[in-house]
């Protein structure tokens, strides 16, 4: 086993005295160690060459250094009686010359120098203390004594040393022994104790022992905190006892209700089969319910007391913009902000329970305007109450009904008109024949004219000349204009009343729409200082569009008209913007449409609504008969069986839109 994990194994005291000792043994040998450098630095530094200057002074004496200097015995005489001086290692005397004249040495031989210039040489090799002195002579110059001392202690000093470091380390071992006795006192018998009651506790698990206090130290606190710890021990033990008794008891308990608790687990097991099957069919249910809630093409949403939505549809989110996870839980006024409107009627429906109903409202989906009917219905169902809205899309109802309004018009106008052309016809037929008598009575070219006049002796010359002076042939062309126009009335009042009997032939709308441009553009003088040639025509026709079944001179006369009244329109308007007229053609089975749209100044709603009435114009009088547009509505609802609708808004232009069948029609009637 190495030696430090024995160390680190022994036990806690030991280490302490092991610790003690060799704390001593080291400051005993630190100490031993630092005296002996010491005494030998002071003896080097100090004594050795202390004691050679004074002996270098003593020979230094102008009697004694004369006489050695004298000759090589004398110098020689001299060093003998140096040789009792034990420090001293080596000496020589040099001659005024510098050459050695004798030398001593003692013990190690030292190879001096020979001459005295090489003393300084020597020197510097040379670790022993030594001087180098002036031996004066009278008259001549003078000579040199060379001193080596040795710079080693005594042996006596290492004995005395030796002495004293034994009788330190006896009173050390002393000591360490006192110190060691009270560690075992203080330290280890307190630990034993402790690791003896540790072990009793262990092995007899008996957890009232306590250790005793001590001191009030390290160990003392150790001491307290086993018996804290053994306190809470015993503590825990008695609650341990106390809840294992419980618990025996609630075992036994537990094992009785067990028993019960199994015959209730079967019947709870019959119940959840019975009510996951009920919750299936619940949820089937639900979901079968909000399938035909979305389905449903009206907007349905279910608001609670404080107008909550609790329910929504798909339909209510595609005309609200808002999906049915952000709508659920959010005040009706936020999911749906069109109805921010009619909070008061939904408030009064879910106090008072009755049903409240607003027969029209408009809202723009997709930049077109759209017609709804909004009905709100109190929600009565025993905890639940509240309100359920259904918003119904009433746009093509109102168009149907429109259009039914517009048919019925045209039928009993169709009536009038005929009986209106039949009586009109005879005196315009009267009229436009007399002023075609008058000016063939008046015409100087009939012979019969000139024969009536010379019979009355009248200057027939004369007489024409007076009528032009009097404008009377201007009236004439009056007359006959105001006739062809009321006849030009009464033609189209006829072809109103009566169905057409053409047959339907296939056409090619692009040409057709080519020719009514051209014809519109050559034919027609709108109005005063304007030029149709000036518009910008923009054709957007789809080539998916084949022939379509149409009589090709009613169709033109449709288009003539509408034409007609966007260039107008567009001449109306005040601004510089550029006239433009788009012309489309698109398939949309099974129709065939046509739209004439323009740029012009557009209609406000109550003149939209009435446009196809006959005789309904909005030209100042003498411009236009009202028929127009009455005419071209019946030629396509009527001879053609399609549909005509309007769609404008006033200062933003006007679109005509004719919906011809691709199919021509398996019979027509003729009237």
């Amino acid at each position: 086993m190495p030696l430090r994990q024995r160390l680190e194994n022994l036990p806690v005291g030991q280490k302490l005295l092991t610790a003690v000792l060799v704390l001593l043994a080291t400051v005993l040998l630190v100490a031993n160690f630092s005296f002996i450098s010491a005494a030998y630095w002071i003896s080097q530094e100090n004594m050795a060459p202390q004691a050679l200057q004074i002996l270098g002074r003593l020979i230094a004496s102008p009697s004694l250094s004369s006489t050695a200097l004298s000759s090589p015995t004398a110098a020689n005489e001299l060093l003998r009686r140096l040789d009792g001086y034990t420090p001293l290692r080596a000496a020589a005397i040099y001659d005024s010359q510098g050459a050695l004249l004798a030398e001593l040495q003692q013990g190690e031989s030292l190879n001096l120098p020979k001459r005295v210039e090489k003393v300084a040489t020597w020197r510097i090799g040379e670790f022993r203390a030594n001087q180098l002195i002036e031996l004066p002579q009278q008259g001549q110059p003078p000579g040199h004594l060379l001193l080596v001392a040795s710079s080693e202690l005594p042996g006596a000093f290492y004995t005395g040393t030796l002495t004293a470091s034994l009788v330190i380390l006896a009173l050390s071992v002393l000591l360490w022994l006192l110190v060691a006795q009270q560690i075992r006192r203080l330290v280890t018998r307190p630990i034993l104790q402790l690791e003896a009651l540790s072990r009793q506790v262990t092995r007899d698990e008996d957890y009232s022992l306590r250790a005793a206090r001590g001191n009030h130290d390290e160990i003392g606190n150790l001491a307290d905190a086993f018996n804290t710890m053994l306190t809470r021990i015993e503590a825990r033990e008695q609650q341990l006892k106390r809840a294992r008794d419980e618990a025996q008891a609630a075992f036994d308990q537990a094992r009785n209700l067990a028993e019960e608790t199994r015959h209730s687990n079967r019947k709870l097991e019959l119940e959840v089969q019975v009510r996951s099957k009920i919750e299936k069919k619940l949820t089937g249910f639900q979901n079968y319910l909000n399938s035909i809630i979305d389905s449903m093409p009206s907007a349905l949403i279910a608001l609670d007391q404080e107008l909550y939505v609790t329910q929504w549809n798909q339909e209510a989110s595609a005309l609200s913009g808002t999906a049915q996870e952000d709508a659920l839980n959010q005040p009706v006024f936020l999911a749906f902000p069109s109805l921010k409107f009619y909070l008061t009627q939904l408030k009064r429906t879910a106090e008072r329970h009755t049903v409240e109903k607003i027969e029209r409202v408009t809202w723009i989906q997709d930049g077109e305007p759209r017609h709804y009917a909004l009905t709100f219905y109190p929600l009565m169902g025993g905890t639940l109450q509240g309100v359920v809205i259904r918003i119904d899309d009433i746009t093509q109802r109102l168009s149907l009904e429109e259009m039914m309004v517009q048919s019925e018009k045209m039928l009993s106008v169709g009536g009038l008109a005929a009986g209106m052309a039949h009586e009109i016809n005879n005196p315009l037929g009267a009229i436009l024949h007399n002023v075609q008598n008058i000016r063939r009575r008046l015409s100087p070219e009939l012979p019969k004219n000139i024969e009536q006049a010379e019979a009355a002796n009248i200057d027939l010359g004369a007489v024409n000349r007076y009528l032009e002076s009097r404008e009377v042939p201007q009236l004439l062309d009056g007359i006959q204009q105001a006739g062809s126009r009321a006849a030009k009335i009464v033609t189209h009042m006829l072809s109103f009343s009566r169905r057409s009997d053409r047959q339907l032939a296939p056409c090619d709308l692009p040409s057709l729409i080519d020719q009514a441009v051209e014809i519109a553009g050559n034919d027609f003088d709108l109005t005063e200082g304007f030029d149709f040639k000036g518009l910008t025509i923009v054709r957007d026709f789809d080539p998916r569009l084949g022939a379509v079944p149409a009589t090709a001179n009613e169709l033109e006369q449709v288009l003539l008209n509408l034409l007609k009244n966007a260039a107008q329109a567009i001449h109306l308007r005040e601004d510089d913007q550029p006239g433009r007229i788009t012309l489309r053609t698109r398939l949309s089975p099974p129709w065939a449409e046509i739209q004439v749209e323009d740029n012009g100044i557009g209609m406000p709603e109550q003149v939209r609504k009435r446009i196809f009435e006959p005789f309904f114009t909005t030209k100042e009088i003498g411009q236009g008969t009202g028929l127009g547009l009455s005419v071209s509505y019946f030629i396509i609802t009527n001879n053609h069986k399609g549909q005509m609708e309007v769609q404008s808004q006033l200062g933003q232009g006007t679109c005509f839109t004719l919906r011809l069948p691709l199919a021509s029609p398996g019979e027509t009637t003729s009237h």
